[in-house]
């Protein structure tokens, strides 16, 4: 049974920490908005409007500790690029969940990976967190903290104040909204959620530029599925459907979390299911060998109609223990995961063609910025600098893989030096040029700090290290707004 919490990272082994441990050993430091200090280069002139971050910021209270990763409370990184330089602030989401703890001192609420303190009798009776820890939407008016297990935070673009809880004009109080939205080429933005029942149902939404839901749909699936991410390819939207269902029971009556209830059931296999964008009807369900992801790439519509997508791919389920471990500061499960790539006919969504694009260790896979068609646009995404790095150590590097040419070029931040997901901007002055932003955490000087990559040169290192007045722990997702927006 897995305790309710964990000791602390501290007292939980006598060898010192790994590098990357020190950056979430202890809660992050909050910091005002603050101008940040250049150390080296300078910012280009195209890149002018706000980099936003969103992650687990605090894993202890007192001397306990969560038992997964998922499970910190969020707090997102706001880095404003203007002609005067750049301005940084760093704040906690105020989420209910949050105040209360804070206010008490300790851990009171259930999560993904850790169960609320106190006897099995209390646990069932246990309110589950919204922690607003895993990905950012930045809107004209406001910026939303995601969460794929309840509604989004409303935070102000420019402080990161919070203002509670954004229904988007449609939520009720059941209905979750994913940590991955997608934009449509004309603006409106599409996006899932599940409620969860012994058999779920996926919630679509299609909302305005404003983030106002204009139009829902209901998709009954089978079990209790993991889903996290989508692809949106021309006309259609896809969900891959990894064969990981939710012994549920242990879970509401307190037995187990929610992590923990989860099974890789791989006789079920990847179930594919195409919608259709403009109707939300299912166009067909499709079924293949067992694969899990967290995340996908690119997504395009071919000239023959078929779909094409990319996908950071586990040949099973090991990937969340994997995740929990890092709460702990001492990873001991090897989970590989490799960049592939999917061709699929959408009228019966059956997979046509499939191929390794990236046979090394690899996440967060990032479409280009540029206006370019998708068959040829560059994707960015963290990797291991070397095939032969140890499994114990996060991410080193930053990676441009070339569907063109087939290449990979690796950006090598250093042993001991991690960068966060590469975030793709767009040259406000040249939209052929496009700038990689990562928050880094340099663990031999403990410090973080913003990098800035030329997207065609990346190999040559960065062409600006901004100081950050405070260690950010490793984050999640992240996404630009621009001056202009």
């Amino acid at each position: 049974m897995t305790p309710a919490v964990s000791p602390s990272i501290e007292t939980s082994s006598g060898a010192s920490l790994p590098a990357w441990a020190r950056a979430i050993a202890r809660p992050a430091t909050e910091f005002p908005l603050t101008p940040l200090e250049i150390l080296e280069g300078a910012i280009p002139d195209g890149l002018r409007g706000s980099l936003y971050r969103n992650g687990p910021g605090r894993l202890q209270r007192g001397d306990r500790r969560v038992n997964h990763w998922f499970d910190g409370d969020g707090a997102v990184l706001g880095v404003h690029f203007t002609n005067a330089g750049a301005a940084g602030v760093y704040r906690y989401v105020r989420s209910a969940g949050y105040q209360d703890e804070e206010a008490a001192n300790q851990f009171l609420y259930s999560g993904y990976g850790t169960l609320a303190p106190g006897p099995i009798w209390q646990r069932w009776q246990a309110q589950f967190k919204n922690a607003a820890n895993t990905s950012v939407l930045a809107l004209p008016d406001r910026l939303l903290t995601l969460w794929e297990g309840g509604q989004p935070h409303h935070l102000d673009l420019h402080t990161l104040e919070t203002h509670g809880l954004d229904d988007l004009g449609a939520l009720t109080p059941t209905c979750t909204y994913s940590a991955h939205p997608k934009r449509g080429a004309e603006g409106d933005i599409y996006n899932f959620g599940i409620v969860a029942s012994a058999n779920a149902t996926l919630n679509l939404y299609r909302s305005d530029p404003r983030g106002k839901i204009l139009q829902r749909a209901d998709i009954p699936l089978n079990g209790l599925p993991l889903i996290h991410d989508f692809v949106l390819a021309g006309a259609y939207l896809v969900f891959c459907v990894p064969p990981v269902r939710m012994n549920a029971l242990p879970a509401v009556l307190g037995f187990s979390s929610f992590s923990d209830a989860l099974m890789w059931q791989p006789k079920h296999g990847t179930q594919i299911v195409v919608v259709e964008r403009e109707s939300f009807e299912v166009v067909s369900w499709g079924e293949t060998d067992p694969w899990f992801q967290w995340h996908f790439g690119r997504g395009y519509q071919d000239f023959d109609g078929s779909l094409v997508f990319d996908v950071a791919r586990y040949p099973d389920f090991t990937i969340n223990q994997f995740l929990a471990e890092v709460a702990t500061g001492s990873i001991k499960t090897q989970a590989p995961g490799q960049l592939w790539q999917i061709r699929l006919n959408p009228q019966t969504g059956k997979i046509l063609e499939e191929q390794v694009l990236i046979d090394r260790q690899c996440e967060f896979p990032i479409v280009s910025a540029r206006p370019i068609d998708a068959d040829l646009a560059p994707t960015y995404l963290s990797l291991q600098s070397h095939r032969d790095r140890p499994f114990t150590e996060l991410y080193n590097a930053i990676g441009q893989y070339n569907p063109a040419t087939a290449e990979l070029t690796i950006a090598n931040a250093g042993e001991q030096v991690y960068p966060s997901e590469p975030i793709a901007v767009r040259d406000r002055n040249d939209a052929d040029r496009e700038w990689i932003l990562s928050v880094v955490y340099d663990g031999v000087a403990h410090q973080s700090q913003v990098w800035i990559y030329d997207g065609d040169r990346l190999s040559d290192g960065a062409v600006c290290r901004i100081a950050l007045p405070s260690v950010i722990p490793h984050s999640f997702h992240g996404t630009w707004r621009s001056q202009a927006d």
